[in-house]
């Protein structure tokens, strides 16, 4: 019989994941419970994707905000810190920042405008052309913001994040200044010592501010990047890649999950006698039309995969073959020869007239944000995604 079914995502339920727990085994039972349930027989390439939160959480990898305000206190002493770039989060940002302010005496935080880095707006473009104001030179204090764009609140959270970071920041104990500016140095008009927030920009703030002049310099992955006083940490990501756990504590990006994903795959390898391919993931790469928001909020979309997931597609696009290379055949003709042509199409095709179109972004960006979407935010309680035939093409 011909085969009808491509891709297959399945999300699987697991128990709930506490401190402690062994993650490898109980995602591996997960799985072997729904091959034994009869919902899917395992095959070669199959994938399993997890999400970085149980990861995290089985390890353990939590620091509260006074540890957080430890290494700030650290790095940046009693002068005025400069907070710059932050995303506009409850769930991200606002308990680091309140760790943040818990450790300085007077924080200056700069927004970018009109949204920030993944999407989320203080004010939309349209209203900035109509009172004349460009965002990559003009520099805002919270007045005038306010002046001409008055009280404005989130999309989806209906949230006013000036005023909510700005309440953070005061409550948790620092004098607290708000501006509004796209150029990094901007900043230091106000202090000579900066902790860059931006997640995908970062490297080049950090440059930036250096060249004019910056004293103190610090991004997010440098923060709890060792542990502070028996903290977790991520020796590569440090703050970035955190959430909000409690109002005074977050799980961070899980730390070292390579061995994690490298020990799953071996063993279902032997349960099932198949290779599977496992991945971590966390925030999908995607743009959402009505909010404007990109959705990586982390500083990857996956920190651990096994090697099968390494790289980028080698596709070409069915319609271009149909309607250029075979335009004048139809029917099982044209059918047999698309598949001859797949079968023999060449290993790189960059470039190619007959890959474009097949949006090659890398394997782990690309099954990363097809698992989030599956998995979801809330309370579907699927942080296990099985996919199968993501591999198979027209021909298998």
């Amino acid at each position: 019989m011909e085969r009808v079914i491509g891709t297959v995502t399945r999300g699987l339920r697991c128990p709930i994941i506490n401190e402690g727990d062994n993650i490898e085994s109980i995602v591996v039972d997960s799985v072997m419970k729904a091959v034994e349930q009869g919902e899917f027989t395992p095959q070669d390439k199959d994938i399993v994707a997890i999400t970085e939160s149980i990861v995290a959480r089985a390890q353990g990898n939590y620091a509260t905000t006074a540890q957080i305000a430890t290494d700030i206190q650290a790095k940046f002493s009693d002068n005025t810190v400069g907070v710059i770039f932050p995303i506009l989060s409850r769930n991200r940002f606002a308990t680091l920042l309140r760790g943040i302010s818990m450790g300085a005496k007077k924080v200056v935080i700069m927004f970018s405008y009109p949204s920030d880095e993944v999407g989320n707006h203080l004010v939309e473009l349209d209203h900035l052309d109509e009172k004349g104001i460009n965002p990559w030179t003009d520099v805002l204090d919270e007045k005038t913001f306010r002046d001409q764009f008055g009280y404005g609140k989130h999309t989806f959270t209906g949230v006013d994040y000036i005023a909510y970071y700005k309440e953070v920041a005061e409550q948790a104990g620092a004098e607290c200044d708000v501006i509004f500016a796209n150029n990094a140095k901007a900043i230091l008009d106000y202090t000579k010592h900066v902790l860059a927030c931006d997640i995908h920009t970062r490297i080049r703030t950090k440059r930036i501010l250096k060249a004019e002049g910056a004293e103190t310099v610090y991004t997010l992955d440098d923060i709890l990047n060792h542990a502070i006083d028996g903290s977790g940490f991520n020796s590569k990501y440090g703050l970035l890649g955190s959430n909000k756990s409690t109002e005074d504590r977050v799980k961070l990006f899980p730390h070292n999950a390579q061995p994690v994903v490298d020990k799953i795959q071996q063993t279902l390898s032997e349960k099932t006698g198949k290779q599977l391919e496992v991945m971590v993931y966390g925030d999908g790469a995607f743009k959402d039309p009505a909010g404007k928001i990109w959705e990586l909020a982390d500083p990857v979309v996956s920190p651990a995969f096994t090697a099968g997931l390494d790289g980028t597609p080698n596709e070409v696009k069915l319609k271009y073959l149909a309607d250029n290379n075979f335009s004048d055949l139809k029917g099982d003709a044209l059918k047999d020869a698309i598949s001859e042509y797949i079968k023999n199409k060449q290993t790189d095709l960059v470039g190619q007239m007959e890959a474009q179109g097949t949006t090659p972004r890398r394997l782990t960006d690309l099954i990363g944000s097809l698992a989030d979407l599956t998995s979801g935010s809330g309370d579907k309680g699927t942080p296990i995604v099985y996919i199968q035939g993501y591999f198979d093409n027209y021909t298998v």
